[in-house]
């Protein structure tokens, strides 16, 4: 697998890191804060072990876990957007954006590898 996709998401962890750092002070904004980072920090840890599978079936079921993970990520972004609960909103657009490119990268993955190919 690819050292980009590594490094694309970590940087989109980091970034999910800072942002959730500068949340306002509201207990919900915490509880969410905490949620999203769970699930976005887990998506490039995921993606790594998945580049260590030891098959090809073991290699889906890994990429499966990070795209549950990306999704939930989506989930958690989508439901701060519509609550405000930032006071951030435009911030949170490219978040949304990137998100979404990491899910269509990691199911086109997974499509690839269902035909034989890691």
């Amino acid at each position: 697998m690819s050292q980009d996709l590594k490094d694309r998401t970590k940087r989109f962890a980091i970034e999910i890191i800072r942002w959730v750092d500068s949340f306002l002070a509201k207990q919900s904004a915490w509880i969410v804060g905490k949620q999203v980072v769970r699930s976005a920090t887990s998506i490039g840890a995921n993606y790594r072990a998945a580049c260590r599978a030891k098959s090809n079936a073991d290699f889906i079921n890994k990429l499966k876990i990070v795209e549950e993970e990306a999704d939930e990520t989506m989930y958690w972004l989508e439901l701060i957007k519509e609550v405000n609960l930032t006071g951030d909103e435009p911030y949170i657009i490219p978040l949304l954006k990137e998100s979404n490119e990491i899910i269509a990268i990691i199911v086109s993955s997974i499509k690839t590898a269902r035909n034989g190919s890691k």
